[in-house]
């Protein structure tokens, strides 16, 4: 079976090896293997487990919460509908956030489009009445 070091692993993922040092210190890879100078073995699947440790990152979710998860799935089929529940979580916060991307590229694309023609027309005149007119 083939192994991958810290720093293999950090590149695979575009993480730093102090990261992957501190997800190890917070408890979040209890699955990865050491050699007995104590050296990191990483497996595929270790690093399959990264990815949905930095997918649950990418959502605001805390280490503690994330740990929390680690456990659960430690703990076999007893915690299946906790981990359920945590990803249906998840979901309705991520459609939250996609919510307010939105409405974030929608003021973006306004601000575009507001900036386009005032340019294309040479002033800003053009836009008098726009309620967010110059910010």
């Amino acid at each position: 079976m083939k192994t991958y070091s810290i720093s293999e692993v950090a590149k695979e993922l575009n993480l730093t090896t102090y990261t992957l040092r501190y997800y190890d210190k917070e408890g979040l890879m209890p699955f990865v293997e050491r050699t007995s100078n104590g050296t990191r073995l990483f497996k595929e699947s270790d690093i399959n487990a990264l990815k949905i440790i930095e997918c649950l990152k990418a959502t605001g979710m805390p280490i503690k919460e994330i740990k929390d998860f680690i456990d659960w799935c430690s703990d076999g089929d007893a915690t299946l509908q906790q981990r359920y529940d945590m990803f249906t979580e998840r979901k309705a916060i991520v459609e939250a956030q996609m919510e307010e991307l939105k409405k974030t590229m929608e003021v973006i694309d306004h601000k575009r489009w507001y900036y386009k023609t005032a340019l294309d027309a040479g002033t800003e005149d053009i836009h008098k009445n726009d309620k967010i007119a110059k910010f």
